[in-house]
């Protein structure tokens, strides 16, 4: 059976809204001749935004694989697939603000960086210890839900701070 594991909401639209409030300003003050510009750079950046935020994993009885989109393989992001059997540990390594970033590890020493932003997490990693039999205790969100959270509503709070000095 296929399962879909689509990029974590709390993820989407931290990044979506940070991007809107970061942005929204720029066409209503842009000078009058670069309104054009700044409105389609507005529109192409937001559609951006909302593509690469677009990634998932797939899971089936024989693979995992992590598909992304178009623009995002444009800049260096690529699609992968591995197959359970190949998966021989999982490798985790420390980031500098402090969490884990987990890696498949194949048997030809090949990395795959294990997707930690995905809905229904929990089965995920139910799914990736039944096909691996590794060890699953490390696995956990790279962040905590809450920060994505926390920037989604400051983000908000810049928009609605923007529109009322805007109409102000």
């Amino acid at each position: 059976m296929i399962e879909k594991f689509k990029t974590l909401v709390f993820v989407k639209s931290s990044l979506i809204s940070l991007y809107l409030a970061l942005t929204v300003p720029i066409p209503f003050i842009s000078n009058e001749n670069l309104k054009i510009l700044s409105i389609s750079s507005f529109v192409l950046g937001l559609l951006f935004i909302i593509n690469i935020t677009d990634d998932y994993v797939n899971t089936c009885d024989n693979k995992i694989s992590y598909k992304t989109s178009y623009i995002s393989k444009m800049f260096g992001k690529k699609n992968w697939e591995i197959s359970w059997k190949d998966i021989k540990l999982i490798k985790s390594l420390p980031t500098s603000q402090g969490s884990k970033v987990h890696y498949f590890i194949s048997n030809k020493n090949e990395s795959f960086l294990v997707p930690q932003r995905v809905e229904n997490f929990e089965r995920f990693i139910s799914i990736v210890e039944e096909k691996t039999k590794l060890n699953i205790e490390e696995l956990s969100y790279i962040s905590p839900l809450w920060t994505y959270k926390l920037l989604t509503l400051i983000s908000i709070f810049m928009i609605i701070g923007e529109i009322i000095a805007f109409i102000i």
